[in-house]
């Protein structure tokens, strides 16, 4: 799971990050991510992992990096 996010991130804001994307690379508190592109990436977590977002959970601690992402998918659609 945390490959697939990574590999949509890195596809998404490797240029303009000016590398690659990590685990860790903190995308919403740097700026990389703003919140247009924000919902742009829900958009895209909801669709390849099959969840909905609700709406208090698209928020910092769960789209600040590839880490968080992957773990906050992993309580949406369990295992």
């Amino acid at each position: 799971m945390k490959k697939q996010i990574l590999e949509l991130l890195n596809a998404k804001y490797a240029e303009a990050y000016g590398g690659a994307i990590t685990d860790s690379t903190p995308l919403l508190s740097s700026g990389l991510v703003d919140s247009v592109a924000a919902l742009d990436l829900v958009d895209a977590l909801e669709q390849m992992f099959g969840f909905e977002f609700e709406p208090h959970e698209v928020e910092e601690k769960n789209l600040d990096s590839a880490e968080r992402m992957a773990a906050f998918v992993q309580t949406k659609i369990g295992g």
